[in-house]
């Protein structure tokens, strides 16, 4: 049986210390790619807020939704139910039917000066929902909080790779991250065959900052022994996973993990469950190449722009 996912208190980081802290994330991130992050300092409230907010904005008509739909202009917004392909994104063909969920995302509250034309639809001016009261300003406060952590970490990351503490910095100054909140309704039929309330996939950028739902049908991740594993977090603890192009840096040192949201268990289909992930994407003009100090073994990538590989696996997840 796989080891449970590391329980690691970034705290140290925060506070100027942390060669503790990069030693086990290098290990986790070699062994399964997820740790659960506790000492994050993110504040309890901003977080029950962005529930709560998240939560009243799902429970609105369709149609009111609907108008905030994802589109050929704006990539960011509200997607419908069943309406995206997890299992696509990792092999084409590979998913029966859509995921059982829908969802609600932006892109970053400010954009840089000079934008490429590449960059330009990833900084387009939030299309915000007028109800419910606060839900702007809640998602802006949510996102800085995150790219506040997702940098700490991103500092973790390169000593623990034994790099600068700073590496990463100029990969990230014009980042394309994706903030989104995913509601997974009832199931008051049951999903067709091979259906989950997310197909099997691995995320693709540097790092994901998750805060789960408590309601059963969650998270699951598949160990190295190629069995599932529920992985869960208090309420005041994130789950944080590398992406694919962090594993890619690193000459696959380090493992992007597949993963999914399973379905509830019978007698349990009537209670919903949401998430809110922080989708860490590098700037679209970073060269992912490997690392130095990463080359043992020999290169196993082909370098590749952020933003070319985002788009592909975007088409994909789109059912493109």
């Amino acid at each position: 049986m796989a080891a449970p996912v590391a329980v690691l208190d970034v705290a140290p980081v925060r506070h100027g210390g942390g060669a503790g802290f990069a030693r086990a994330l290098d290990q986790a991130c070699r062994d399964i790619g997820f740790v659960v992050l506790t000492g994050h300092g993110v504040d309890a409230g901003l977080i029950r807020r962005m529930h709560d907010v998240s939560a009243a904005f799902f429970a609105r008509p369709e149609a009111d939704k609907r108008a905030l739909a994802v589109t050929e202009g704006y990539i960011h917004g509200w997607t419908g139910p069943r309406q995206s392909y997890l299992a696509e994104t990792l092999t084409a063909g590979a998913a029966p039917a859509a995921d059982w969920k829908e969802g609600f995302s932006i892109g970053p509250p400010a954009a840089p000066a000079g934008m490429t034309d590449q960059e330009r639809r990833y900084f387009m001016p939030t299309r915000w929902p007028d109800r419910p009261a606060g839900f702007a300003a809640v998602w802006t406060d949510y996102f800085r909080a995150m790219e506040q952590l997702a940098a700490t970490l991103m500092a973790a990351f390169a000593t623990a790779l034994g790099l600068p503490e700073g590496y990463f910095a100029s990969r990230f100054d014009r980042h394309i991250t994706g903030l989104s909140a995913q509601f997974y309704p009832p199931q008051p039929t049951a999903p067709a065959p091979g259906q989950v309330r997310a197909g099997a996939h691995t995320d693709f950028g540097s790092l994901t900052i998750l805060h789960t739902g408590d309601n059963p049908g969650g998270l699951q991740v598949m160990g190295r022994d190629g069995a599932w594993q529920d992985v869960t977090a208090p309420a005041d603890m994130f789950v944080v996973n590398i992406g694919d192009l962090l594993a890619q840096w690193s000459n696959d040192r380090w493992v992007s993990t597949l993963h999914r949201v399973l379905n509830p268990p019978a007698g349990r289909a009537h209670l919903p469950r949401q998430s809110i992930a922080f989708f860490h994407q590098p700037n679209w003009h970073a060269e992912i190449a490997c690392l130095p100090g990463c080359e043992a073994g020999g290169v196993r990538h082909a370098p590749v722009l952020s933003g070319v590989h985002f788009e592909r696996k975007l088409r994909l997840l789109r059912g493109g």
